[in-house]
């Protein structure tokens, strides 16, 4: 079957991570620990602060968005790598891997623009806390949810369009266990060097700038915090250093992929497994470590359905 652009390839095959069987049953076992800690991990952070009035600050209301997103992230990659790791041959559908393509970047562009805003919110907190309840209102709140799903839809949908635009007529396999623009764009058979600049523009100065600029905010608050002689002090201090954590967990993976010209090295798929499996882990396990008023929540909350 053709396409319009040209393409004639209707499915990608999939190489996966490794070769090896024996790497590829350890790899199998240690996603799927992963994979089923990430759910219930996250299912429970979203659960302990919508059953909690406590938990009713907008630090919580955006923690509650970030496991969702988490949560709903691991869907795109982590099942059918589960799934490939059983079957010998690796086969994913044209339409399929521009499916995975687009929410893979839709929700880690959300997931990524979220982590700004709550950049935005610990710094009117510590830093201007007599206008925070004005500033940070439930509308405001709102307003800057609906803003970061509406960015991460027009980051995915451009990253989806360029794809598109590309004709594709073999070779087709794809040396990763899932589909991501890098590999996808090696396959055209065109000459692809201003896509490419425009997918590292597009993804790559997007991460970049979102990470540095992240940098700096929490630079001014833990300055402010450390000049400070609240009692809240500590209490801000841990909270701006496990966001900090989750920032460079987050977008040091996606630095090393997108900020550089779409060449393979040895360490991609390591670093993808990461960015992709193993982080949305992360998020669940660094916050109910790091923060106390969770921690407690959720005792409350195993206490009342647990005799």
């Amino acid at each position: 079957m053709e396409n319009k652009n040209g393409t004639v390839v209707t499915e990608f095959i999939l190489l996966g991570l490794t070769q090896s069987q024996e790497i590829q049953l350890l790899v199998f076992v240690l996603v799927l620990i992963f994979y089923l800690i990430i759910l219930p991990g996250n299912f429970l952070i979203i659960l302990t602060i919508r059953s909690d009035p406590g938990l009713s600050a907008p630090l919580y209301f955006f923690l509650g968005n970030l496991a969702f997103l988490d949560a709903s992230y691991s869907f795109i990659v982590a099942p059918r790598m589960l799934a490939d790791f059983l079957s010998e041959k690796k086969v994913i559908s044209y339409r399929g891997c521009i499916t995975q393509l687009f929410f893979l970047h839709f929700l880690g562009g959300g997931e990524g623009l979220l982590l700004v805003v709550m950049a935005f919110d610990r710094y009117i907190a510590i830093c201007r806390p007599l206008h925070y309840s004005t500033v940070m209102s439930p509308r405001a709140c709102y307003v800057m949810l609906l803003a970061l799903w509406l960015g991460g839809f027009i980051h995915s949908i451009i990253q989806v369009a360029l794809i598109l635009r590309l004709p594709f007529c073999g070779p087709n396999q794809l040396d990763n266990f899932f589909c991501d623009v890098p590999q996808v764009i090696k396959l055209a058979c065109t000459d692809t060097f201003v896509v490419e600049l425009l997918m590292v523009f597009n993804s790559g100065l997007m991460t970049l700038l979102c990470f540095l600029g992240l940098l700096a905010s929490y630079a001014v608050i833990l300055c402010r915090v450390h000049g400070s002689s609240s009692e809240g002090k500590s209490k801000a201090m841990s909270t701006c250093t496990t966001h900090i954590i989750v920032i460079f967990l987050m977008f040091g993976p996606g630095i090393f992929i997108y900020t550089r010209p779409f060449r393979a090295f040895p360490a991609d798929k390591v670093v993808s497994l990461f960015h992709t499996v193993i982080f949305p882990l992360l998020n669940p396990v660094i916050y109910t470590l790091r923060n106390q008023e969770v921690k407690a929540s959720m005792k409350k909350l195993f206490h009342q359905h647990i005799p």
